[in-house]
């Protein structure tokens, strides 16, 4: 089984201007020279980590990865001003034209995978390659199961500490009530909203309990931002008209793709990764028996790095003749 690359370091970092009042960090590591591939994180709102540099050879791919507006170490922190999914659209190609490339891989998982798409349905003349894992396609029943009624079945116990920051007379609109708090003056109410929103979600993400990734969820900097921005683009429908992603999916039919999702995925039912396979057929769909939601688990990991290996293979053997 593969596991991830070792760590390395950025060997640049930028940091884009993109409409007031946002600025993007972006860094680049790896190989210069080598097959550009743009790493996509979820949430919204999550923001890339050190490990989303090793899922890639850094001998062959010139590694992207930046933090969407109001993730990570991009500025205002936890910002929903002019937030939304066709500005985050825009700001790869910003990215893409500041780097100078010409086209790229796109990889991404959850949320990264529903930007990744809208990005190849866009542009699919600037994508090499797609390589998604845990597909969120974000249409409403997606959105309820998580944030309503699903995964609440599969665990209740987690369930019952993510509803007791609401009143039971608001708990049949959770994705409303929540968002009132998060978007609100009162500061304790609104981290306290956030860090029950983000921990929900950190522990339904892996198949065995996962408690560095759920202290990681967690903490106050990354659930600030991946509550409030995730139930902006939540309650707004992810700024996409229904069932947007497979109605467009001709458009990816000339871009190798592979799509890898987990069998256990509470977070993103496994449902979704085959809707999007049946409206993409050339993608190749690889469910993995003893996982969940999360790019950390083995299974995961080893699948994702076989299909950046097997890609990096195919684009360098086409780009020898």
């Amino acid at each position: 089984m593969r596991k991830a690359f070792p760590a390395i370091r950025p060997y640049k970092t930028h940091h884009i201007a993109v409409t007031e009042p946002h600025l993007l960090y972006v860094e680049e590591s790896g190989n210069p020279e080598g097959i550009p591939v743009l790493f996509v994180h979820g949430g919204p709102g999550g923001g890339a980590k050190a490990t989303d540099r090793c899922f890639f050879d850094p001998d062959k791919y010139r590694i992207v990865l930046f933090d969407q507006r109001g993730a990570g170490q991009s500025t205002p922190h936890a910002c929903l001003e002019d937030n939304h999914t066709a500005a985050l659209i825009e700001d790869i190609e910003t990215i893409r034209k500041r780097l100078q490339i010409d086209r790229w891989v796109i990889f991404g998982g959850s949320w990264g995978s529903t930007l990744g798409l809208v990005y190849a349905e866009t542009y699919p003349e600037l994508v090499l390659g797609l390589i998604l894992r845990g597909i969120f396609l974000c249409r409403d029943e997606d959105i309820h199961w998580f944030y309503q009624q699903g995964a609440s079945h599969v665990f209740p116990d987690y369930w019952q500490q993510y509803v007791q920051v609401i009143p039971e007379s608001e708990r049949g609109d959770m994705l409303s009530a929540y968002y009132s708090r998060l978007t609100g003056e009162n500061e304790i109410e609104r981290m306290a909203a956030a860090k029950a929103w983000s921990t929900w979600e950190g522990r339904c993400a892996t198949l065995h309990s996962n408690e560095a990734l759920v202290d990681h969820f967690a903490n106050p900097h990354v659930a600030m931002a991946m509550a409030r921005i995730e139930a902006h683009f939540f309650i707004n429908q992810a700024f996409l008209e229904p069932d947007q992603i497979t109605k467009n999916a001709h458009r990816l039919k000339d871009i190798p793709g592979t799509i890898v999702h987990g069998r256990y995925d509470m977070v993103c039912p496994v449902n979704q990764a085959f809707s999007l396979s049946e409206a993409w057929p050339q993608a190749r769909l690889k469910i993995i028996a003893d996982a969940g939601h999360s790019s950390g688990e083995p299974g995961i990991t080893d699948a994702l790095i076989v299909a950046t290996e097997s890609l990096a293979h195919q684009l360098n053997s086409g780009a020898d003749h």
